[in-house]
């Protein structure tokens, strides 16, 4: 506002000089140069106008802008849910029903050929027909094969050593049974005891040992009744004498079915 007092004195004097007068109070001026004048207080004013602006505190831009927006909160991961391929399969017997879970990805071969025998019904009518009880507490396990018509065979299968597929012969384990390691074709144990020395690699084992190719998951209180089943006291030859079930235990279907809710996870697989 001084400066613009002082720019009005000095004005007034200007005019004072040229032979100009104020007259009213509106402050206007007139004489014979008001026509040359006109230029001059265009100038002054823009002149005026830019000084009020040059005095005008400017705001930076950043006091108007909102603050800048805080970073994104990354969302938890999602935890990664492996699914269960693997095959389960139930076995309906005379005394109830038996699932078992199959390691096809660790026993492919021993379990493949499992698998083909149920998907083409061919264990239907298959039996258990032996129980260890006389083996002890150490070794108990059960038996199960085709006791009939040995067209239902398929060629014998290559034997998969626990050493190479990672499993063992625990309590639990469905494993192929055998004579020679090669010769396996339709029987396999249910154990109801770890018995390492099944392994291939337990010191004392007969070396090549007996492929482990899944596990119970259901039906434990089946497999029991099973091994207490009666035993005949004459039946079979060698070893097999006082193991023979009697009468034997049917399996009526076997069939490919879901992975039960409650599916244990198991004790075959070895720890790393």
């Amino acid at each position: 506002m001084i400066g613009a007092r002082l720019l009005s004195t000095h004005w007034l004097n200007i005019c004072a000089r040229a032979g100009l007068r104020r007259t009213g109070e509106s402050g206007v001026v007139t004489g014979r140069f008001s026509v040359m004048i006109d230029p001059m207080l265009t100038t002054l004013l823009s002149a005026l106008a830019l000084g009020f602006a040059a005095q005008s505190p400017t705001v930076p831009p950043q006091a108007t802008q909102l603050p800048p927006a805080p970073a994104p909160i990354a969302a938890p991961p999602t935890p990664v849910v492996e699914v269960d391929t693997r095959p389960y399969v139930a076995l309906v017997t005379d005394l109830g029903t038996i699932t078992v879970r199959l390691e096809d990805k660790r026993a492919p071969i021993t379990a493949g050929n499992f698998l083909r025998y149920v998907d083409s019904k061919r264990m239907d009518g298959f039996s258990f027909y032996r129980s260890t009880r006389s083996w002890g507490p150490a070794n108990q396990l059960i038996q199960a094969g085709n006791r009939g018509d040995g067209n239902k065979n398929y060629p014998p299968i290559a034997h998969e050593p626990t050493r190479t597929t990672g499993l063992t012969n625990c309590k639990g384990a469905l494993v192929m049974a055998r004579l020679n390691p090669g010769d396996a074709t339709t029987d396999f144990f249910l154990l109801l005891s770890d018995i390492k020395g099944f392994d291939s690699d337990a010191p004392g084992g007969d070396g090549p040992g007996f492929a482990v190719f899944g596990e119970l998951v259901g039906g434990a209180d089946v497999v029991e009744k099973i091994f207490s089943a009666p035993i005949s006291p004459t039946a079979g030859e060698g070893v097999l004498v006082g193991q023979m079930l009697d009468p034997m235990v049917t399996i009526k279907t076997a069939r490919r079915v879901s992975a039960p809710a409650d599916a244990p996870q198991g004790c075959v697989v070895k720890a790393p």
